[in-house]
């Protein structure tokens, strides 16, 4: 009877810690004007974005084009929605770290909600970099599929706190998927953007995607999730730095060549056009 007791109190109480769990991050969220600047950042510069890219993607015609800016704008898009949900508190939360990781037994914050920006976010920038190169849909859906799969595996990094070996285990198939996307930016895609006639601007952009992209996985390492050398503050303006020049600078960059440059785009083959040619 004693246990049965017990055991409906423990049910009972449990919505009680959800939300006290829940008030302790957003409090501490409120509570820390640097961490939140570094939300709230990205959420202004977003909205600046998206009114800019809209202004410079008004006269692009050609569909090929029109889907670049597309993709383009939706990078600022699912930004300023992903943060302005960070800041409500409703993708935000505390986790007990386990035994072995620096802060083990403690309760760090968890903007868990950034891998959402990140799951639906990347896959444009892949999306409009394999349509500047030309590139073919095989090789553009496994960018894209192993993207998502980096992301999702990242998450799943973040928010594992059963053993702390596991943590690192879900990292490390998280850099899997990562080499994959990459070995496709640094091998496949040069090759098609110059049978496509766009390797200048499409080299400036891979160097800017891989060089900034490779920050993240570090960050993670040093940041709170990993080793813990850095606090959660720095670590959040870490990722808000790299969002800020992988996403909006690479996005205007782009959209900035697109709309002078659309008569290339729109003429460019895609990469199985070209190489049926070249066979012919």
């Amino acid at each position: 009877m004693l246990d049965t007791a017990t055991a409906a109190a423990t049910r009972l109480a449990q919505p009680d810690v959800l939300l006290q769990t829940e008030t302790s991050a957003v409090e501490i969220l409120r509570n820390d004007t640097v961490l939140s600047a570094s939300l709230w950042a990205n959420v202004a510069l977003a909205g600046l974005a998206i009114l800019l890219f809209v202004y410079m993607g008004r006269n692009v015609d050609t569909p090929r084009a029109r889907l670049i800016w597309v993709s383009t704008l939706l990078v600022p898009l699912v930004s300023i929605a992903s943060y302005s949900a960070l800041l409500s508190g409703l993708t935000i939360g505390t986790l007990e770290m386990p035994a072995g990781h620096a802060l083990a037994g403690e309760s760090v914050f968890s903007p868990w909600g950034r891998y959402l920006t990140w799951t639906f976010s990347t896959p444009m920038i892949l999306l409009a970099l394999g349509l500047l190169a030309g590139t073919d849909t095989a090789k553009l859906f496994t960018a894209i599929t192993m993207d998502v799969g980096m992301c999702v595996t990242g998450l799943a990094a973040a928010l594992v706190t059963q053993s702390y070996l596991l943590r690192w285990a879900f990292f490390g198939i998280s850099s899997a998927f990562f080499l994959v996307v990459l070995y496709i930016l640094l091998v496949e895609w040069p090759d098609d953007a110059a049978r496509a006639g766009t390797a200048d601007i499409f080299g400036t952009l891979k160097v800017l995607t891989v060089i900034l992209w490779l920050g993240y996985p570090i960050l993670w390492a040093l940041g709170t999730e990993g080793l813990a050398l850095l606090d959660v503050a720095i670590t959040s303006w870490g990722y808000s730095g790299l969002d800020i020049l992988a996403k909006y600078v690479f996005a205007f960059l782009l959209l900035r060549w697109v709309a002078g440059n659309e008569d290339a785009v729109a003429t460019a083959p895609d990469s199985a056009t070209a190489s049926a040619a070249a066979d012919d």
